[in-house]
């Protein structure tokens, strides 16, 4: 049975089904389609005025360009605390007739819906809306995105696909993404002959994109606690790489850009020093610096100040020790959204180039 609907489903987090879904609602437009997108399910809002609304929806509502409307762009969101309130009973509304009044006037107006999921495929279950329930609720047909690999990549598929099984869910397909370059080939002839078994068609294989995990300063500057002294209209800078000031040295300098240099105040003014030796030497007239973290006490050094002013390069001050600092930033998580437009366009390209759309447009209503 074909549907107006496309529910795209991940195995966990961080997996790119935002990435995904960009481009599948890129592409589709750009065929002529008129796309309508929704997260009938969010966990992590954003409060606009008086909306309240899954922050992923902000990012959608200006690539197609619609006024978000809460009850059918974003429907449904189960934030902090919801899991006990329902399980006291406090939840009264139908949580289902939500989500179909959503789709009722979603699916009117559109060719074809993309809803987007929420986590891995039991997310939601407290509620009685695991993934699968939703996507059997929106008749919708699944997508599955899972990380590249072999056998925990099969794995994964086999757990997280057996919920919408149980749902009588069909999925259409799956992609493979942040697959190392050189493993593509292998990756793809193993996963295509699992899939082959199980009847389910291989929509691609994307390759792993590191620029898609770069963060941003402002970012940077959340996961330290820090204070931005200086530049803060630059919060938008991304960071490629981390170097620490006691480690600089030609090579780690000399070609790189958008670089975070985490140092301690003690020997700020020796690392900016090097830094310029090693710029001019390679005869580069711009910084390869993204920003920098400033730990410890004491005031900037002048010559630090006059570097900053002439490159527009936002400093950071945070209470943490360099080591900490440098850990912290490791470990922040990154998502595409509206701040990261480079993100966006580098996620449609990597859809438009590597995934196969005629299994999707078979299954449409268009």
């Amino acid at each position: 049975m074909k549907s107006k609907s496309i529910y795209v489903a991940a195995t966990k987090q961080h997996v790119g089904k935002t990435t995904s879904t960009l481009g599948l609602v890129s592409a589709l437009s750009n065929l002529g389609k008129r796309v309508g997108y929704s997260k009938p399910v969010g966990q992590k809002f954003l409060d606009i005025g008086d909306l309240r609304v899954d922050k992923d929806t902000i990012l959608f509502a200006d690539l197609l360009g619609f006024d978000i409307i809460p009850e059918i762009h974003s429907p449904l969101i189960l934030g902090r605390g919801a899991t006990e309130q329902i399980l006291d009973g406090d939840f009264t509304e139908n949580l289902e007739q939500i989500i179909l009044d959503a789709r009722e006037r979603l699916e009117r107006k559109h060719d074809v819906v993309i809803y987007e999921g929420t986590g891995h495929p039991g997310v939601g279950s407290i509620a009685g809306l695991s993934n699968a329930k939703v996507a059997k609720l929106l008749n919708a047909k699944v997508i599955m995105v899972v990380e590249g690999g072999i056998g925990s990549t099969i794995d994964m598929l086999n757990m997280c696909t057996a919920l919408f099984r149980e749902e009588g869910v069909e999925i259409i397909g799956v992609i493979i993404n942040k697959v190392r370059v050189d493993k593509i080939e292998k990756v793809t002839h193993y996963l295509k002959k699992w899939l082959d078994l199980k009847g389910i068609p291989l929509l691609g294989v994307i390759p792993y994109d590191i620029s898609l995990a770069y963060p941003l300063i402002l970012t940077v500057s959340k996961a330290i606690n820090g204070k931005i002294m200086y530049n803060i209209d630059k919060l938008d800078n991304k960071v490629a790489n981390i170097i620490a000031g006691s480690l600089i040295d030609y090579e780690k300098v000399r070609d790189k850009e958008d670089l975070l240099l985490v140092v301690s105040n003690r020997v700020l003014a020796d690392a900016i020093s090097k830094i310029n030796i090693i710029t001019a030497t390679a005869d580069k007239k711009e910084s390869p610096l993204a920003g920098i973290v400033v730990t410890g006490e004491g005031e900037i050094d002048q010559t630090v100040i006059e570097y900053i002013d002439k490159h527009k390069t936002p400093l950071i001050r945070t209470d943490l020790d360099t080591y900490g600092s440098v850990l912290k930033i490791s470990r922040i998580e990154v998502k595409i959204n509206r701040n990261t437009p480079w993100k966006v366009r580098r996620a449609i390209q990597l859809i438009e180039d590597n995934i196969h759309l005629d299994p999707i447009l078979k299954v449409l209503e268009v």
